[in-house]
């Protein structure tokens, strides 16, 4: 079974995975963690971010691996840590924004998906990446409350400034933010990750 978690920045979609797969024991794949990885790679061996087929190519050459812990890996190297850093942050909508990157990207998560139980969380999962997938959820939250989860993520961060960011990367994003028809929405703003969990494990509960 896949279960596919969509929606913006900010809207508790790694929280909510990562916490709904620990309940279930499926696996969890951060589909953002793969282009920040291939971000950081990027970065640290000199490709430029508007190099389509080189990115292509290094991403083909080196697939994300993601270990049982959660932790990220590529080329070798664990890159957990580094790839939650703000230049990542700035540069990864660049590296995300080529169709080639893309491609190798999507393929690489079918093929971690299809290895067994997983839930799937990204931009467009239900939509492009796993369009079969049983169970579809599109989540949501008030702009103000998605910047103060990011605050809350970054110690000593400037509030206004990861608002701002918010609004640059909603916008950076919108091609490739795709809501599938037969998703399940749901706004986060006013719920725990426990109540969204126990909404989005019910949903599972009924079609398996």
């Amino acid at each position: 079974m896949i279960v596919a978690i969509d929606g913006p920045a900010g809207a508790g979609k790694s929280s909510v995975a990562r916490a709904l797969a620990a309940r279930l024991g499926f696996k969890y794949l951060d589909t953002g963690a793969m282009y920040r990885a291939l971000t950081w790679l990027a970065l640290h061996e000199g490709v430029p971010l508007d190099d389509g087929p080189a990115l292509e190519a290094l991403a083909a050459a080196n697939p994300v691996g993601f270990g049982v812990d959660g932790g990220v890996s590529i080329a070798g190297r664990d890159v957990t840590r580094q790839i939650r850093e703000p230049e990542i942050d700035a540069a990864v909508p660049v590296v995300a924004r080529h169709p080639e990157v893309r491609v190798v990207m999507r393929e690489r998560q079918r093929e971690l998906g299809r290895s067994g139980d997983s839930v799937i969380e990204g931009r467009d999962i239900g939509v492009v990446v796993a369009p079969d997938a049983e169970v579809k959820v599109w989540l949501v939250a008030d702009p103000t409350v998605r910047a103060r989860r990011r605050h809350a993520e970054r110690e000593g961060a400037d509030p206004d400034e990861l608002a701002a960011e918010l609004r640059r990367r909603d916008e950076r994003d919108a091609v490739n933010t795709h809501q599938a028809p037969d998703a399940v929405e749901l706004d986060t703003t006013d719920l725990t990750l426990g109540e969204v969990v126990e909404r989005v494990a019910g949903l599972v509960a009924d079609v398996r």
